[in-house]
C-alpha cells in the first residue's frame, strides 16, 4: 500500500475535468436541437407550472435536458478519479468480473468494487442484478484466494449504507467512507474538492456564453412554430410531442 500523492491527484483532475467541461460544451453546441428537447420533455408539467413565455419554456426544457446529461458525464469523471486513486494506493486493477469496476488487495482482504457516482441510483431490476453480480464475483474470487473477499458498491457522494449487507451480498458505502477505503486517507473526500473547482468559473463562463445563445436561438424557432400572436399554442405543442404516428400502411 502506498500513500497517495496529492500532486498526482491534482494533475489527474486538471487533465480530466477539462474533458468534462469540453464534453458538456460540445453537447449543447452540437447535440441539442428544438425537436429533440420538445420530444423528450413533459409539456404537461410546464403547463401545470403556468409557464407563459416561450423563453421560460425553452429554458426549462433545456435545463431539464442538460441536467441528466451533466450527471452522466460528471459521473464518468468521478468514477475515473476513484479508479485512479485506488490504483495509486493499492495498485488496483480494472476488474474482469461482470459488473465490477476494479479490484485491489490489502494484507487480509480482496476488494471487488462497483463504482457509482451517487448513492441514489438504480431501479429494482438494476439492484437485483447487482446482487447477482456480487454473488458471482465473490464465488469466483473465493476460489482464487484464501483472503477475505469484500464486494463493495462504492458511491462517490452521500452517506448511505445498505441495512443488510450479508443478505444483499455486498457492502454499500458512500462519500467519506468510500474515498477513505480507496485512498487510506480519512479526509480525502474534502481534499479533492479544490482541484475539481480549479478554473470552474472560467470553464463555466465559456459554457454559458454558448448556453444563452442556444436559448435565444431555440426561443426564436419555438416562437415561429408553436406560438400564435405571442402566446404558446399548447395543443400544437402536444400534438408534436405526443400525437400518434400512423404506420406506413395506414
Amino acid at each position: 500500500m502506498n500513500k497517495i500523492n496529492l500532486q498526482d491527484v491534482y494533475e489527474y483532475v486538471e487533465e480530466n475535468i477539462t474533458h468534462f467541461h469540453q464534453q458538456r460544451l460540445d453537447y449543447i453546441s452540437n447535440k441539442v436541437d428544438l425537436s429533440k428537447i420538445l420530444e423528450q420533455k413533459n409539456p404537461y408539467l410546464f403547463r401545470a407550472k403556468n409557464v407563459q413565455t416561450a423563453q421560460d419554456l425553452i429554458k426549462g426544457f433545456i435545463d431539464a435536458f442538460l441536467q441528466s446529461q451533466e450527471e452522466t458525464l460528471f459521473g464518468h469523471f468521478m468514477e475515473g478519479l476513484a479508479i485512479f486513486v485506488a490504483n495509486k494506493v493499492f495498485i488496483a486493477k480494472k476488474s474482469g468480473l461482470i459488473g465490477m469496476d476494479l479490484e485491489f488487495e490489502t494484507e487480509n482482504s480482496i476488494y471487488a468494487i462497483e463504482i457509482k457516482a451517487g448513492w441514489n441510483w438504480g431501479n429494482s431490476s438494476q439492484l437485483k442484478q447487482l446482487k447477482i453480480n456480487a454473488k458471482n464475483a465473490k464465488e469466483i474470487l473465493e476460489k482464487q484466494t484464501k483472503k477475505k473477499v469484500m464486494i463493495v458498491n462504492g458511491c462517490c457522494f452521500g452517506k448511505k449504507r445498505n441495512k443488510n449487507p450479508k443478505e444483499d451480498g455486498y457492502y454499500k458505502i458512500c462519500g467519506q467512507e468510500f474515498w477513505e477505503l480507496i485512498s487510506n486517507e480519512e479526509d480525502f473526500y474534502t481534499q479533492i474538492i479544490k482541484p475539481i473547482g480549479h478554473k470552474a468559473k472560467e470553464k463555466n463562463d465559456e459554457f454559458y456564453e454558448t448556453y444563452f445563445g442556444l436559448i435565444n436561438r431555440l426561443t426564436v424557432d419555438f416562437t415561429n412554430q408553436f406560438c400564435d400572436n405571442g402566446k404558446i399554442n399548447w395543443e400544437r405543442l402536444l400534438k408534436f410531442n405526443s400525437g400518434k404516428k400512423l404506420l406506413n400502411n395506414e
